[in-house]
This record gives C-alpha cells, structure tokens and sequence, in this order.
C-alpha cells in the first residue's frame, strides 16, 4: 500500500543509519508496521485479530519446541511421556497445557477472523489473494491440529487418528493407499507416531511461511475496512504506529489474561477425559469425537447415512467435508455484489447471521452421538451450509439493492462522530427534572 504522503524511514543515529544501508530490516519493519504503513482509520477491534493470531501461532511454535525436546515418538512411550512432561520436567505441566489450550485459542481466533472477512466483504478484489492465502493457512493448521492431537496418543486421540484416516479409504483406487502412507502400516503403530510427530513439528514453520506471505499480499491493496470503501485521500488513513499498535495491544493483553485464567484454572474445559487413558487397540471408547474446533465439518461428514446414486454413503461424507473447506477458495467470485460490508447489504446481513447459527449448530451435532434427531438436524444444516454459498449467495449478490455508501472513509466516520455528538448535545439540552 503506497501512498504519497505515507512518511518514509530515516534512520536517527549513526548506528541505525550504518545498519540500514547494509541491512534495511529497520526500514522495512517501518514499512510493514510503523508510520510508513497507513491503514483506514475507521478500523474496529474486529480488525485485531490478525496480530493476535500471529502471535497465537509463536506461542504454539516457542511451546512445541520444548515439549519437543521431551517428546518420545514412539507408540509404547508416547503417552508415558507426555506424563512426564506433566510430572517430572520442570513448568512441563504449563508447557503442555499452554500447547493444548493454545491451538484452541488459535482457532477461536482464525473463526472469528474468518467471518469477520465474510461480513465485511474481504475476501472481495483487489484482495482475493489475501483471502485464498488465508483458506490455504487454515488448511495447514487442520491438518497440524489433527497431527498433534494424536501424538497424545490417549484413547481418543487413537481412535480419532484410526477413525479419520479411515475415511479416506472411501476414496475410490487411491484411497487406500492413501491411508496406508498417512499411517506408515494399516493401522495406528510407530511408524504413524513418528511420521504424526515430524508433520507435526514441521508445519507450524510452514504456516509461519505462507503468513508472510499473507502479510506480503496484505500490504499491496492495503487493509480493508468496515465500510468496505477504498481508501481516497490523506484525510482516510492514520500510520499503523501508534494508532493501531496501541490498540493491538490492548487486545493482546485482554487474550493473554483470558489464556492465563483457561491455563491456570480450567486447563481440561475443552479436552477430553478418554485421553487422559493409555491407547488400547483392544478398547473402543462408547463415542468417538474430535476436537471441537473439527466439529462442522465432522457433523457435514457424518450427515450422509445412505447411498446416493453408484456413490458410497461415507465416500459422500468424504467429498461434502472436503468441499465445505475448498467452497471457501471459489467465494471471491460466488459473491457478484459491487457492495464488500454487510452494513450496507442488508438482506445478505440476515443470511450470514444464519450461516452463523448453522456452523454453531454444525460445531454442537459433530460433537453429540450419531442418534437420532442428531442426525437429522445435522443433516439440515449441513444443507443450508452449502445452500449458502451455492445457492443463496450468488442469487442475493444480484438481486440485492444495497444501501447508499458514503464518498469516503472519513465521510462515514465523521457521519458516524456527528451523530453521536448531536445526540448527546440534544440529550445536554434537555432541561433537568
């Protein structure tokens, strides 16, 4: 994002001004984060989540490095070591409790970032780059969680691994293979550990990898912001620092403290109690779920109990689960709108809050036995998840008369600031009783 009048970095000291003409990191951290990057003024917390994400992924990449060091990759020594970890190695119990809770913030944290682009309409050009690196990082971090959550190598996190790998053999000619190579054998032993345990350790610095270029692909549009207006004079911006880091901040100790309370205090909230027990090959746990930030896509997998067509009822479940993630690279071109923010779309505003409510209703059923009306109600809202994206979308992307967008961004914000101060003139006015 190149501007005119955004300021350029100049170096203070004789130090400084030695180390940027031979290594120019000072001024490109400058550019990516300081007065040279301005930014839309009228961005809201919801904005915040991208730093607190990155900073979500360093705590899982610092606290996996350790815990790695005590770490025994094999089936027989998996669990003992993780208790271990637990009872013997010095804030061991922190380490592993701030990992675990730590991939559940994480992806509270990559949810709510998700759909705050869904609503705001960032995912919409010149930033469909953005959006489709972003749909890739998730991907990445699926695919991490699922590893790391089997090296555990308790009940559930066994079965979970045999369960979910399993499903791949309902690919037709490749899948078995498939599940063969994933396992390292034809079911869960050393060799899947060890290969769970180096996927495991590596893809956390590949999702460091394509965040930069996350970050790269930002900062050539610019961010986004609620009104979904580009950017068109001096007037919209202010620098990143200090305006936003200030704010950034503000919200990384808020996560922090909330992080604190769940580690210290209710480190088991969104575990399960079955891992807590040795895997047992011989012993299968009465139900067998993922972690609950699998949950959705779990519940569309499982909401296909007949056969359809020459197609396999699991092979069905397979492609809807997979489909429901690669929906997500197509939406910069499912969305016809000429209007990004929902603010001003207000009959599109009412179905995302239903595809809310539906993903929340997908995220409770995938977690619940596959009983009856589980099922069903599993089944209506897998299809009104991709009813949206397939169905209602486009058609309200075109037939959708939006509201009036403002000229500009600072327009909308002084509107917004005018408002408010009459109210509360008007309010002043009044006459006490």
């Amino acid at each position: 994002m190149s501007f005119p009048w955004a300021k350029h970095y100049e170096p203070k000291s004789d130090f400084m001004k030695w180390v940027d003409s031979r290594l120019p990191i000072p001024r490109f951290v400058y550019s990516a984060v300081g007065g040279g990057y301005p930014v839309p003024r009228n961005l809201n917390y919801f904005w915040n989540f991208g730093f607190m994400a990155g900073l979500a992924l360093m705590i899982q990449i610092i606290t996996g490095i350790v815990l790695a060091m005590h770490y025994d990759p094999s089936s027989a020594g998996a669990f003992l070591s993780v208790e271990h970890i637990m009872r013997d190695v010095n804030a061991g119990w922190f380490l592993r409790y701030a990992h675990a809770n730590g991939a559940s913030f994480f992806f509270i944290i990559i949810y709510l970032h998700i759909f705050r682009g869904l609503y705001y309409g960032s995912y919409k050009a010149p930033r469909e780059v953005i959006w489709l690196i972003g749909v890739l990082i998730f991907l990445l971090m699926m695919a991490t969680a699922f590893m790391g959550y089997a090296l555990v190598w308790g009940q559930m996190s066994f079965w979970g691994a045999r369960v979910i790998t399993g499903f791949f053999s309902a690919i037709p000619f490749v899948g078995e293979p498939l599940r063969v190579w994933l396992l390292g054998g034809y079911a869960p032993d050393d060799a899947t550990v060890n290969r769970f345990f180096a996927l495991h350790y590596l893809l956390p610095f590949a999702i460091l990898g394509v965040v930069i270029l996350h970050i790269w692909a930002l900062h050539i549009p610019g961010s986004s912001n609620p009104t979904g207006i580009e950017v068109k004079e001096e007037q919209d911006t202010v620098p990143f620092h200090p305006y936003y880091t200030a704010k950034d901040g503000f919200t990384v100790v808020l996560y922090l403290l909330i992080f604190a309370v769940v580690v210290f205090f209710l480190p088991n909230i969104m575990g399960d109690p079955d891992n807590y027990i040795a895997a047992n090959p011989m012993s299968t746990p009465a139900h067998i779920a993922p972690e609950w930030y699998f949950c959705p896509f779990y519940a569309i997998l499982r909401a296909f109990t007949f056969n359809f067509l020459w197609i396999d009822a699991k092979l069905w479940g397979v492609i809807a689960m997979f489909a429901s993630i690669i929906l997500l690279f197509f939406l910069p071109w499912m969305d016809a709108s000429p209007v990004r923010s929902s603010g001003y779309r207000p009959l599109y505003k009412k179905f995302f809050w239903a595809l809310v409510v539906d993903v929340i209703v997908l995220g409770v059923i995938g977690k619940l036995p596959p009983n009856q009306p589980f099922i069903l109600i599993g089944q209506f809202a897998a299809i009104y998840y991709f009813a949206h994206f397939l169905i209602i979308l486009p058609i309200v992307s075109r037939i959708e008369k939006p509201l009036p967008l403002p000229n500009s961004i600072t327009e909308a914000v002084l509107a917004k600031h005018s408002s408010t101060s009459t109210l509360s003139g008007d309010l002043a006015a009044q006459p006490a009783e």
